[in-house]
């Protein structure tokens, strides 16, 4: 059988579609905090930072499992990490549900967060080698599952939250995670053949000789880029809903405007995959950064309810694709038999944006007792990816140019 007989096939599809039911549900234990942070801050009696450690603890769980599990992914595949991960998250639900101080919460939400790093880079980087040349589509695909879970769950659990609170809430997501990504994991245990990694292998070996950068070079100016765009996501994406109880609309305002946010990241992300198919990753980066950066400046002179929803709205189109993009720039570049690797490693960079962005937003917060320096950190931040992916543009076509 040919490479082109293997990869973006009729199977290709079909497990893309398995890939994204998996993420959509093991990609909660990411979304699930930033909805309980209110009722967490609340119930142990601390400030804003301290109720946004346990995100930042999950955010920290989900850039090492990125890394860790990527790397477990490129020699045993994926099902196994899958089934690990999915078990691990659902002791973790299990054990916050009863947990009675804040720190055993954040202590728990690193576990959550490892397990769930499992349905984000290394699944994503296992659905890369089933495609060529659909690959940028197809990744924006596998990465919408992200976005779907934080836009889906928090709304279908408004209810199990309201009657009975967030440990409720947890124990359901604790049932969620095994009977749907075990189940789900086992349909992808088929390996990938020889030929298709043989395929790919040429093709970013020819895309390399055009760069000036070694491998290890053009993964750390990704990951550098990573931390600075998504410090800046972060922001919004974090604070949404303790920003609404600020203002007074409530944690249910705020729960939707997440929502809207994240499935306006999922149109994002499929356009900008589209868009990466024809105009390769780096540009597509770059203008999903520079729409960002954008979509935050308007943050600052709106506060009211409507507005605040068309903003959410902007920002979730425009930034969507950013993250997807540097999983497509690394398989253009850098060796397919190292994808979970170096996928899994600048995934792990943006994760630690998050995380330290989360974190850095309530900091500020409590400083100044307003977001808009928060807001004004993130745009810094945001321009810092900017410069990288000018750099890393104009390298990629003076490089083309030269082989050329």
């Amino acid at each position: 059988m040919t490479a082109p007989d293997i990869v973006d096939s009729r199977y290709s599809w079909l497990r893309l579609g398995v890939t994204l039911g998996i993420a959509t549900v093991g990609n909660v234990g990411m979304w699930a905090i930033i909805v309980i942070i209110p009722m967490v801050q609340a119930e142990f009696g601390i400030d804003r930072g301290g109720a946004a450690l346990p995100y930042s603890a999950t955010m920290a769980g989900f850039a090492f499992g990125n890394l860790l599990i990527g790397r477990t992914v490129d020699r045993f595949g994926i099902t196994a990490a899958l089934i690990a991960a999915a078990a691990a998250m659902a002791a973790g639900f299990a054990l916050a549900a009863i947990a009675g101080s804040v720190w055993l919460l954040t202590a728990l939400q690193l576990v959550i967060g490892f397990g769930s790093a499992a349905s984000f880079g290394p699944l994503i980087a296992d659905i890369s080698h089933w495609f060529l040349r659909r690959r940028g589509i197809a990744v924006a695909i596998a990465a919408s599952g992200n976005y779907l879970s934080g836009a889906i769950w928090p709304v279908m659990l408004s209810g199990v939250l309201a009657e009975f609170g967030w440990r409720g809430v947890y124990l359901a997501l604790a049932v969620l995670c095994i009977t749907v990504m075990v189940p789900g994991a086992v349909l992808l245990r088929r390996a990938l053949p020889a030929e298709a990694q043989a395929a790919a292998d040429r093709q970013s070996r020819i895309r390399a000789k055009a760069v000036a950068f070694s491998p290890r070079a053009l993964q750390g100016l990704l990951a550098l880029a990573g931390i600075g765009c998504c410090v800046a996501m972060s922001m919004p994406q974090v604070h949404i809903v303790a920003f609404c109880v600020d203002l007074g609309y409530g944690p249910a305002v705020g729960a939707e405007m997440l929502s809207l946010m994240l499935m306006g990241g999922v149109v994002s992300r499929l356009v900008s995959g589209l868009l990466a198919d024809r105009l390769g990753g780096v540009m597509t980066l770059l203008i999903g950064s520079t729409l960002q950066c954008i979509a935050l400046f308007l943050y600052l002179p709106f506060d009211g309810m409507v507005s605040l929803y068309l903003v959410s709205l902007v920002f979730g189109l425009s930034q969507g694709g950013i993250v997807p993009s540097y999983a497509v720039i690394i398989r253009e570049y850098l060796p397919a038999r190292e994808a979970g690797a170096r996928v899994g490693f600048v995934i792990m960079a943006t994760i630690v944006g998050m995380a330290l962005g989360g974190w850095m937003s309530g900091w500020i917060y409590d400083l100044t007792g307003s977001y808009q320096m928060a807001f004004l950190n993130g745009i810094g931040w945001n321009l810092v990816n900017v410069a990288i992916m000018l750099f890393l543009l104009n390298a990629t076509r003076r490089g083309a140019a030269v082989a050329g």
